[in-house]
């Protein structure tokens, strides 16, 4: 009985701030800034930390993007590496910058590298496009 009690007071207390000795707003809090979110978390594998986006599929990046401000992959190349896009307002987040694309879309890098995805790998955590050429490495944070 005292547990019903002692449930049903903290209840009641915790309902409405107005019900907890009278005072408080009804009022809703304020909406919080439109805060924009990582494109990508860190994941621990055997082989150690990598990226993901985030479905869970592993991250890469491509030898070849040095410049940081284009991607090297195009055409056929993103039939095989799907770059990780961004929308049109994305802005930067920590490490994670944005680059426009040579059909003037937009995907993510990070530290400056442009990010892309696998059409080898088809299940989250896979990471079987390190298998295909040499010029290709899983996106680790501490690269």
């Amino acid at each position: 009985m005292l547990r019903f009690a002692l449930l049903a007071a903290a209840l009641l207390v915790s309902a409405d701030p107005a019900l907890a000795n009278g005072h408080g707003s009804s009022e809703p809090a304020p909406p919080k800034p439109d805060a924009q979110t990582s494109p990508a978390r860190v994941v621990r594998t055997k082989q150690g930390l990598k990226l993901v986006d985030l479905n869970g599929m592993t991250l890469y990046y491509y030898e070849r993007d040095t410049s940081g401000k284009t991607s090297s992959c195009d055409g056929k190349c993103t039939e095989t590496w799907k770059p990780l896009a961004a929308p049109k307002d994305a802005k930067p987040v920590g490490d994670f910058t944005v680059i426009t694309r040579s059909d003037g879309s937009k995907m993510w890098a990070y530290r400056y590298r442009p990010l892309y995805t696998s059409a080898a790998d088809k299940t989250p955590g896979d990471a079987n496009g390190i298998a295909t050429t040499m010029l290709w490495r899983v996106a680790q944070p501490e690269e």
